[in-house]
Formats: structure tokens, C-alpha cells, sequence
């Protein structure tokens, strides 16, 4: 009974034998899927024009307990405003009607 492949091969060298030689390359292949992730959520939102000082930019955002932001960028100026609930009363001019949707949309007309 021949026992030969238990046996150490001899032109074997020490990377064949190392378990962890291939981590390295692992880890420069999740560098690469980080930065395409990255690039394409730059992409995605528009980053790139909120860097940009010609551009105006306005981006509404809702929060999972239905607070909503609006970020408005004009040049270099950047302003955030939160909607609420709460009812306003003054003095003023009507400038228009708006209708809500079905789908929960408000659509604003000009008079």
C-alpha cells in the first residue's frame, strides 16, 4: 500500500502551503466593490453638482417618522428647511390653489 500522497510534493514552495496567501487578494477586490459603490451613490444623488458653485440644486428627503427636509443649494449657499404639522395664520396675499392627489401628491396652480 503505496502512501504517496500524504507526502509533501517537493517543488512545493511556501505560498502553496499558506492558507491565508489569497486575503490579500480579497481585500483589494472589496477595495474595488467600495469604491464602484461609492462612485455610483455619487452618481445616484447627484453629489457632483452639490460640489459644484453654478449649479442650484433642491433635494427633498422624508425621515421614517415622515418629517420632511428640503435642502435648497443656490451658489455656494446651502439651506435646510424642516416641514412640520403646525397650522400658520397672519396676513397675506393668495397667490394660488393647491390640489392634493391620490397618490399624496400636492400639485400647486398659479392663479
Amino acid at each position: 500500500m503505496s502512501l504517496k500522497f500524504m507526502k509533501p510534493e517537493s517543488h512545493s514552495t511556501v505560498e502553496d502551503m499558506d492558507p491565508l496567501a489569497g486575503i490579500a487578494n480579497l481585500f483589494d477586490a472589496s477595495i474595488v466593490l467600495i469604491v464602484g459603490m461609492m462612485v455610483a451613490l455619487f452618481m445616484t444623488f447627484d453629489v457632483m453638482a452639490m460640489l459644484d458653485d453654478t449649479t442650484d440644486v433642491t433635494i427633498t428627503k422624508r425621515s421614517a417618522d415622515g418629517e420632511i427636509e428640503i435642502v435648497t443649494k443656490t451658489g455656494s449657499e446651502i439651506k435646510v428647511q424642516r416641514v412640520t404639522d403646525t397650522e400658520l395664520s397672519g396676513a397675506g396675499t393668495r397667490l394660488g390653489m393647491a390640489f392634493q392627489l391620490e397618490d399624496g401628491r400636492v400639485v400647486y396652480v398659479p392663479e
